[in-house]
């Protein structure tokens, strides 16, 4: 019985060994995406420590776009300029940027 289930398994194992090739050759790296060639668009990080803060200036195209506030002691903030004309808002991680709707239900 042991013998036959031996036969079997190694007549359902031969096949798989006679597709093995071995004149494979791997694949070549992939071009990147179009449109993510260009280095202008990765953002230029500088890192400073301003007394006790460590601030990290986020820039495209030498531009000032976000800054990340990082205190010793609390959480981290940004001040992120939104529409890009040089005025900077805060806007902290844990705060959702949603504003609730509020609609008159009743009046008198």
């Amino acid at each position: 019985m042991h013998r036959k289930l031996l036969i079997l398994a190694l007549a359902c194992a031969l096949p798989a060994f006679a597709q093995q090739r071995s004149d494979l050759q791997p694949l070549p790296e992939p071009p990147p995406p179009p449109g993510m060639t260009d280095d202008a668009f990765e953002p230029q990080v500088t890192i400073v420590r301003r007394g006790e803060d460590t601030v990290e200036e986020y820039r495209i195209r030498g531009r000032l776009y976000m800054v990340k506030v990082t205190p010793p002691h609390g959480t981290p903030y940004y001040l992120v300029d939104p529409q890009g004309d040089g005025n900077f808002v805060r806007h902290h991680d844990a705060a959702p940027t949603l504003s609730v709707p509020m609609w008159v239900i009743r009046s008198w």
